[in-house]
């Protein structure tokens, strides 16, 4: 699979307690993905966090969070990610959605060449 050197970064900020059809939403998004044929994804697990609510999620030991913020990288074709969109639409009721230019340096696996 090859990625457009001028590529886009798809960011998903969401909360780990969010769920879709009864399963973690980050693993609902990531599993959609690759269904899709998207080039890959990246789910990162934050600390300390807020959102639009400002309710403060963190990960210290006396306060302890069941939400703490989450968030899902894909990088891939324009093309690619637009067609994605809709169904980010659909399954993310709170949180934050963001695009931009990626360059694609390398994409690769196994020492292949791109």
């Amino acid at each position: 699979m090859r990625i457009p050197a001028e590529g886009k970064l798809l960011r998903i900020f969401i909360g780990e307690a969010d769920k879709w059809r009864g399963q973690p939403l980050y693993e609902a998004i990531v599993h959609l993905a690759k269904k899709e044929g998207m080039a890959g994804a990246t789910v990162l697990k934050g600390f300390l966090g807020f959102g639009c609510k400002s309710h403060m999620h963190t990960a210290k030991i006396l306060r302890l969070s069941e939400d703490l913020p989450i968030v899902i990288e894909i990088v891939d074709s324009e093309e690619k990610i637009a067609a994605f969109l809709p169904h980010l639409d659909e399954m993310v009721r709170e949180g934050l959605i963001t695009l931009e230019k990626a360059n694609v340096i390398l994409y690769r696996a196994d020492g292949a060449k791109s």
